[in-house]
Order: structure tokens, then sequence, then C-alpha cells
């Protein structure tokens, strides 16, 4: 029986054949059959064990964010023209010190940008990194209108324009580069985080080099401004266009804000827990940071989770203008420490001011985060339900009897919201709630 041996890769595919025969000689021959020559071609762009290895909204983000990647990369080149037009190129009568001094002065106020931007979004860029991935997009495009106007405007306006360009390409990369690794830890199935970063700057590479040499057709022929910048403005909108494509292409696994917002009022209004990617077809690209809707109306209030616990403080009593401190509060405190003895946080529901307060407690799990949320979502909704008039809501008394039947009931459904959320597909083990550097609490006494 002749020998044959099948290989196949990660995926499944079969990729070569190895025959064994033997020939009227009496001699032994293995012939080697290699199958799909396309794709190994596409293996050198695509992760190992494509499809298998990564989430079912990889092809089509890469897709999207293929073209929106050669569309930017030919209305760069024009950009890059305009500037170099701005610094003089061209103008015999342009001092190269100058230009240098200008770029120089780019650089360092783009430097510090990314400094000072770093610090004040960090903590929010992987919970909203399908917005801030839009958004990384919009502050480029902008970045490269600045540009082609600096030509325009004499030597003065012209640097100031340059300078808020450079911040907002400093604002675009770190926006871009910390949403972009948020997403490919989501597409990443098999631990292959690096190996996936590695064929997507793969990808950009050959897309990018695609659209230098296209664009190096098209700015040879577009010369005059009324042309430059008609081609400019269709490319920005493809661009924009196939960004907000890409991005509503992603079905994310874990709960943020909005998408708890999503799945808690379904469930408790009705009884059934969404999927990711039933959740990513309501979602909005961008929203207000702590904002509370009930089932995609209006917003209801908002939610400060993992905030320092002066705040809830602040919203029992009022404060000592010099001292600080906070009178009759301690009695409330207490009152609130044995509602939630069981719970792995503190909540107080300011009415007046529709903002619910919740504080965490040292160890807090992700899922007890998650129950917090849901537990501020649902006494605000009860609270617009009931109908109460800012006098009465704003009691302590009534607010309190509120939240304590509130967690009654979602404590009594909570176990079976768990396992639901599990079923569906749902991430419940990490935390994705906090927007800013949180603060945890110990209660003793």
């Amino acid at each position: 029986m002749d020998l044959e041996i099948r290989e196949r890769d990660e995926a499944g595919n079969l990729t070569a054949t190895y025959i064994g025969s033997s020939t009227d000689q009496g001699k032994n021959r293995l012939d080697i059959i290699t199958h799909n020559l396309w794709t190994r071609v596409l293996a050198v762009f695509l992760p190992a064990g494509y499809p298998h290895s990564v989430t079912e909204d990889y092809m089509w983000y890469q897709i999207y964010d293929s073209l929106q990647a050669f569309s930017s990369s030919i209305a760069g080149l024009l950009s890059s023209r305009a500037v170099l037009q701005g610094v003089g190129v061209g103008d015999a009568s342009a001092n190269p010190t100058t230009a240098l001094l200008l770029s120089i002065l780019q650089e360092s106020t783009g430097r510090i940008a990314t400094i000072l931007f770093a610090d004040r979004l960090g903590t929010s860029l992987s919970p909203e990194c399908k917005m801030y991935r839009l958004a990384a997009d919009i502050f480029n495009d902008a970045a490269m209108l600045l540009d082609c106007l600096s030509p325009a405007l004499p030597r003065g306006p012209r640097t100031l324009l340059l300078s808020s360009s450079s911040v907002l390409r400093a604002l675009c990369g770190v926006t871009a580069g910390s949403s972009k690794a948020s997403l490919s830890a989501h597409f990443a199935k098999w631990g292959n985080l690096g190996e996936l970063n590695a064929k997507d700057s793969s990808q950009e590479t050959i897309i990018s080099l695609i659209g230098m040499l296209a664009g190096s057709v098209l700015v040879s022929y577009v010369s005059s401004p009324m042309t430059t910048w008609s081609c400019l403005l269709l490319l920005l909108s493809i661009h924009l266009a196939m960004n907000r494509a890409a991005v509503r292409a992603v079905s994310m696994h874990t709960l943020n804000g909005q998408r708890a917002n999503i799945v808690f009022s379904t469930f408790l209004d009705q009884g059934t827990v969404l999927s990711p990617k039933e959740v990513s077809l309501q979602e909005r690209i961008f929203e207000w940071d702590g904002v509370l809707r009930w089932r995609q109306s209006s917003p209801l209030a908002s939610a400060k989770i993992g905030h320092p616990l002066k705040d809830l403080l602040a919203s029992l009593a009022p404060a000592h203008a010099k001292t600080g401190s906070i009178r009759d509060a301690e009695a409330k405190m207490m009152r609130l420490i044995r509602l939630y003895s069981q719970e792995e946080f503190l909540l107080w529901y300011d009415a007046p001011q529709r903002v619910g307060h919740i504080a965490l407690k040292e160890g807090a799990a992700a899922k007890s985060q998650l129950k917090a949320w849901a537990l501020t979502l649902w006494i605000t909704q009860r609270h617009r339900m009931d109908g109460s008039s800012e006098a009465t809501s704003a009691s302590f008394e009534s607010t309190l009897d509120l939240q304590r039947s509130s967690l009654q009931d979602l404590s009594s459904r909570w176990s079976d919201c768990i396992q639901r959320l599990r079923t569906a597909g749902w991430d419940i083990d990490v935390a994705s709630l906090e927007t800013t550097s949180g603060s945890r609490i110990c209660v003793q006494g």
C-alpha cells in the first residue's frame, strides 16, 4: 500500500500531501504536493490559525481598516506637500534655519501634548476603545486640514496653525495606539496578541505602500488649490466613513457603561440577555461619560463609579466651607454601610442632582462593579417611574427605602443574570466601567 501523509495548518486547511510510491525497478520515491498557494500568500498578512484564532468581527474590521489606511495615505501626501510649501520649499527667499526652528517647535509641542493627553485620557482609553479609535482619525484628519490651510497664512498665524496640527496628531497618536491595542486584545482568541499585532503592522505597511504609490501619481496631476481641496475632502470623507464602518463592525465582549446600560435595562425590563452582537447594533460610537440610559431612551442620570468617598459624602450633607467636615453625615453613613454590608460597594443616589455615587471597597471584583452599575440604573429607572417630586425624592429616608427595595429585587435575580451573561458570551471578569483613576475604601468599625 502506498504511503500518504496529509499536512494541515492550525486552522485545519490542507497545506501539503506527501505520497510515497514504488517504481517498476523496485525503487521508492516520495512526492510532495503543495496545496492552495494563495492561502500561503495570505498567511503572510493573516495571523496563524485564521479564521479560528480570531473573533468573527476581525475580517470586516480589517477590510474597512485597510480601506481607510489607503485613503489616509493619499490624503497625507497632499497635506505633506502643503506643509513643505508653508515652510518655504520652492521659495528662494526662504531661510532653512527658520524652517528647522519651526520643525523643532512642532515636535516639542506634540511631545508635550502627548504626555498631557496620556495622563488625562489613560484610564478611559480601554473601556471606550471604539469611540477613541474613531476619534483618533477625526483628530488626524483635522490636523491634515490645518496643514493644507497653512500655506495661505502669513508666518505668525501659520506657526500657530502648524503647532495646533502637531497637538492634534499627538492626541491621535495617544488615542489610536491605546485603542488599537485594546481592539487587538479583543480579536486574539488563542493568546496570539503579539503575532496579531505584527500581522496588523504588515497589513498597514503594504496598504500604506500601495497608497503612497497611488498618491504619488495623484499629486503629480493635482496642483491647483481647487482640485487639491476637492481631492482632500473626498479622501477624508472616505477615510472617516471607513473608520466608522470599522468600529461599527466590532462587537466587544466586555461591559463598559453604555453596553451595561443596554444589557441590564433589557434584562430588568424583559428578562432577556442580549448577545455582544445584538448590543453592538444598538450602541452609540460617541456617548457621554457615565450617562445612564434605559433602553436607548434619553439620559436618566449619570453615575460616578470608583470616585473618592468624599463625593458620596457631599451628596448626603453639605460640607463646611473651611474645614471640609460634613455635619450629620456619620449617622447616615452608618445606615448606608449596614445596607451594603454584604456588597463590595457603597451606593447613594442623589435624586435632585440625578447622580449615582458608587464607592468601591477594597478587592471589589468586576462582577460587584457590574452589580453596582446595574443597581444604580435600576434605582434611577424606578425613581423615574414613581414620578416623585424632587422635594420628596430628596428625602434621605425615601431614597434609602428605594435603594433597599431595589437592592433586594436585583439581588434575587443577580445569580441568574450572571450565568446568562456568561452563556451569551460576555466577559464579566474584566472591569470596564471606570474611566478615571479609581480609589477604594476599607470600612472598619
